[in-house]
């Protein structure tokens, strides 16, 4: 459930209150008590990667396995060699 940011118009207090999304906004203020209470428009939730597999190295196999590119750059620099 988020948290959502309200200011009341009458007495000019600011608050947050977490509620469910599919519940509707207050109008009553906790304050006053006058049905003038506004909710404002937050910058919203960050989006929170935690855990493996986010990231590139994450999918990367600790052993270079058969026809990957590492053997195929080893192949050009052992005819380097051979050709000195």
């Amino acid at each position: 459930m988020p948290t959502y940011d309200y200011v009341c118009d009458s007495c000019g207090e600011s608050f947050e209150i977490y509620h469910s999304i599919t519940e509707d906004a207050r109008k009553e203020c906790p304050s006053c008590g006058k049905p003038t209470l506004r909710r404002l428009i937050g910058p919203g939730g960050a989006l929170i990667f935690k855990g493996t597999g986010f990231y590139a190295t994450d999918y990367r196999k600790s052993t270079p396995s058969k026809g990957s590119d590492s053997g195929g750059s080893g192949g050009s620099s052992g005819e380097k060699s051979g050709a000195t």
